[in-house]
């Protein structure tokens, strides 16, 4: 892509696309919220088992299956990757304890970032069809740690069934051996799962905007500075971690990016699901999307 050599056109055209992408996601969050402010029921379990079971497990394979990378470039971004969410994870568990924040309700949301439908479309933007493909395994890692690893940090459990038996998991794992192979199912088969994988993101964010709208306002201040603290650390490693790697531009540019997304709106569902403050996640979700619309930009800037 070639972008304006205009340093100010550069930036407007940054924040309007970010603008753009952030939109739909408070959209459909605000359906949620003024859905249950009517006085509409809405039941979270049944929606959150939906998304959690079905939904999202096949968003995920398909977003793997149908990216393409090189055998190098998947190697070389992928180590950065695991290393990158090594440190990240590393210094967000000092930060919680330091802190005196609770581990299952604050670690998994500082770690876990919105890679997927923030990070993606960004990618694409600011560094094309190369861009997203690399975004794409970058996703892929934080999707099998996410649902591997951040669901024992959320469950708070020693039992690996809980683990394994996350569909998430499965889905996951799968969808890389598809990409790593270069295996493509069926179209009839494609095309069912791309209508199923439809439905992931409405109903996250709709259940976001219901989560919202029971949010007590106390947890807003405290969402604020650990929106701020979880991207200076993400942000902070990503750089260390793509120069020690040498990365190249393209390379370094989407992991920076990918792991300075705001928190994952599935870590709410997975806070509802196992019994964390999903409140409080909620608040980190919605306060480090609106502080990205500043944020990435900033990001986006220094990388390019």
């Amino acid at each position: 892509m070639i972008l304006p050599k205009n340093p100010r056109k550069q930036c407007v055209n940054l924040a309007l696309t970010v603008l753009e992408i952030v939109t739909p996601v408070f959209a459909l969050a605000g359906i949620g919220f003024l859905w249950v402010k009517a006085g509409f029921e809405y039941r979270v379990e049944f929606v959150t088992r939906l998304s959690m079971t079905l939904a999202v497990p096949v968003l995920i394979f398909v977003a793997l299956v149908e990216t393409e990378v090189t055998a190098q470039v998947l190697t070389q971004i992928s180590l950065a990757s695991v290393v990158a969410y090594a440190g990240v994870t590393l210094a967000c568990w000092v930060a919680v304890w330091l802190t005196g924040l609770n581990r299952r309700t604050y670690l998994a949301p500082m770690i876990m970032a919105n890679t997927g439908n923030i990070g993606l479309p960004l990618a694409l933007f600011a560094f094309g069809e190369t861009g997203l493909g690399l975004a794409v395994v970058v996703f892929a890692i934080m999707a099998i740690y996410s649902f591997t690893f951040g669901v024992w940090l959320v469950a708070d459990t020693s039992n690996p069934l809980t683990v394994i038996k996350e569909p998430m998991v499965g889905a996951t794992v799968l969808g890389a051996l598809f990409l790593w192979q270069g295996w493509e199912p069926p179209a009839v088969v494609m095309n069912t799962l791309g209508l199923i994988s439809q439905l992931a993101i409405p109903l996250m964010l709709i259940t976001l905007g219901v989560a919202v709208a029971r949010l007590a306002p106390g947890n807003l201040t405290r969402a604020v500075w650990v929106s701020l603290l979880k991207a200076a650390i993400c942000v902070g490693i990503a750089w260390v971690v793509g120069r020690w790697f040498e990365l190249p531009p393209v390379a370094f540019g989407v992991l920076v990016l990918q792991l300075g997304t705001p928190v994952a709106v599935t870590n709410y569902l997975l806070a509802e699901k196992y019994g964390a403050d999903s409140n409080a996640v909620a608040g980190l979700v919605v306060v480090s999307t609106l502080l990205s619309v500043a944020l990435l930009p900033l990001i986006l800037a220094a990388v390019l």
